[in-house]
């Protein structure tokens, strides 16, 4: 099998597809794409993520952030192999085509683009919202978290920005995320060695007991605190696959490099964060940890032990940090909206690129998508959670791939195979079902709102698209996904039934994740049973290769 830059010379588009201006360039190295990923999972989420997590937990709150890391090393390890093996744009939301075609690809898909298209304006909300700490900035939001009408304004020019600078090309986004997530990586480093040689307590770890909420309490942590949310983001070098310079060798490298480095960080800021704290900030038990300033934890924390310099650099960064995130996410929107049109679930006009090989009209609707979430919605909190748990729906579907993909095509050429993949890959199907069981039933209840939308618009054009004979037409093949609503309703009904986010507690905690795992395994091999047979991956793997490639 030739690799995409040995097909790139002899490659002819297929019959009525756009011939001009639909190409991506292939212009990221290595630095640039694991940026990318540490950019995305180094956010917002690490100036809360320790706080949160202690109150659930406990000091037991470092056994989630290991038990999190594994997982997500576990999921990042199947992403690397199938990253150097199929090096696309929006890869994330293409593999599932390859491997179970259509109606697999345009679910997975579904959940990639709601995930990534809801996290830019969530960041630019965040940035609002930390702003609140200066004086000016304290009349962009209405008592109930909503913005004013200057808030608003704001919002939509901060967005803006994100889009401006990703239309300016995908190397002055790399050089522009890279100088950004220096920065990301540089304060939290610095803060964790402030507090550690000026503040430091060990005693707090054993003062109301290690693990004071027991097993419940660290398992909880780990989705209700955000630890597994604040950890995902890697796969991002993977979105940018279509733009690498050498996709085999970097996007595995950027994968891993970047999950290390992310669960360094976090599992170090938890720790100072636990021994920096005031002995009268938790007299009460971890469940009543307050001390002013709390609504912003480490900022707080360094106030409150006399460290108001540090404070200020945190305010800053407190800015920087979402907006690099919501940056690189904007970037991953119209990639992951390109792939979406490349297999078939969205109109062509979403491959189209400009002169600098920017998909412009996927950053127009990402423009779009968040000028209506900052609208006013009451309920806006809430749905910022359960719109950002479509991520974890987004992973399930790569261990699947990655199966069949192992059992479909073994000899295809891969620059990094994942050694025991055997056994790593049903595992990682487990965990990313024990995740998704750990967000709870009112967080999935209302998440399958959102996946009945994503049929009606990416299945309604879908349709169109074939009973018009459109080039790009999916195949939907039925039987290669018959799983997928098996897995999608069972995994509902088990979280109706267990004890996580306002389940019925009908199944006993253990007895419950006993089930998922032995549902998910079913489901697994169910899933590699039926997959498409090996010529027709490798031809869903070749038109879409053919087409992307190219675009140096």
């Amino acid at each position: 099998m030739a690799s995409v830059d040995q097909l790139a010379p002899a490659a002819t588009p297929p019959t009525g597809t756009p011939t001009r201006s639909n190409k991506l360039r292939r212009e990221v190295g290595l630095i640039g794409l694991l940026w990318a990923s540490v950019g995305s999972i180094i956010g917002s989420g690490w100036l809360f993520g320790a706080k949160n997590a202690v109150i659930v937990a406990g000091p037991a709150a470092i056994i989630s952030w290991c038990i999190g890391a594994v997982a997500i090393a576990l999921l990042a390890f199947v992403h690397a192999e199938l990253g150097g093996l199929f090096a696309v744009a929006g890869g994330t939301a293409r593999y599932p085509h390859y491997t179970f075609g259509g109606l697999a690809g345009m679910s997975f898909g579904w959940f990639s683009w709601l995930q990534a298209a809801t996290v830019a304006p969530i960041e630019v909300e965040a940035m609002i919202g930390y702003a609140g700490h200066w004086s000016f900035a304290k009349h962009f939001l209405n008592a109930n978290g909503t913005l004013t009408v200057s808030g608003f304004v704001v919002a939509v020019a901060l967005m803006g920005v994100f889009v401006a600078v990703n239309f300016l090309g995908v190397r002055v986004l790399a050089r522009t995320n890279n100088v950004a997530t220096w920065l990301k990586i540089f304060v939290p480093l610095f803060t964790i060695f402030v507090l550690a040689i000026s503040n430091f307590h060990p005693s707090n770890f054993t003062s109301h007991g290690f693990a004071p909420f027991g097993v419940k309490g660290i398992l909880g942590a780990i989705s209700t605190s955000g630890i597994i949310f604040a950890l995902l983001g890697f796969e991002q070098a993977i979105q940018l696959s279509g733009e690498s310079k050498n996709p085999k060798r970097d996007i595995p490298r950027a994968v891993l490099g970047s999950v290390t480095i992310g669960t360094l960080i976090y599992t170090l800021l938890q720790v100072v964060f636990i021994g920096a704290l005031p002995v009268a900030a938790f007299a009460g038990g971890w469940d009543k940890l307050d001390f002013p300033g709390i609504s912003g934890p480490f900022a707080g924390l360094a106030t409150v032990v006399g460290l108001g310099w540090l404070a200020i650099v945190l305010y800053f960064d407190a800015i920087v940090s979402p907006g690099g995130t919501g940056l690189i996410y904007t970037t991953s929107t119209s990639r992951i909206s390109y792939g979406l049109s490349k297999n078939g679930y969205a109109p062509q006009v979403f491959e189209r690129t400009d002169k600098r090989g920017v998909p412009w009209f996927g950053l127009i609707m990402a423009f779009a998508t968040g000028v209506i979430c900052f609208l006013p919605f009451p309920s806006w909190q809430t749905l910022v959670g359960f719109i950002t748990s479509a991520s974890v729906l987004m992973y399930a579907g790569a261990p699947l791939a990655f199966g069949a993909l192992r059992n479909r095509l073994p000899d295809r050429e891969r620059s990094y195979r994942l050694p025991a993949g055997g056994i790593v890959s049903p595992v990682s199907f487990v965990v990313a079902s024990l995740i998704i069981y750990w967000s709870g039933w009112e967080t999935l209840s209302k998440l399958g709102y959102a996946i009945i939308l994503g049929y009606v618009l990416l299945g309604g054009y879908a349709v169109y698209a074939i009973k018009k004979g459109l080039p790009n037409a999916p195949r939907l093949d039925f039987k290669a996904a018959q799983w997928l609503p098996v897995y999608l309703i069972g995994m509902g009904l088990i979280s109706w039934q267990g004890g996580f986010g306002g389940g019925t507690g009908a199944l006993p905690l253990w007895w419950d994740m006993a089930l998922i795992a032995v549902f998910a395994l079913g489901i697994y091999y169910w899933a590699i049973k039926v997959a498409l047979p090996a010529e027709e991956i490798e031809r869903n793997a070749e038109d879409i290769e053919v087409v992307d490639a190219g675009g140096h």
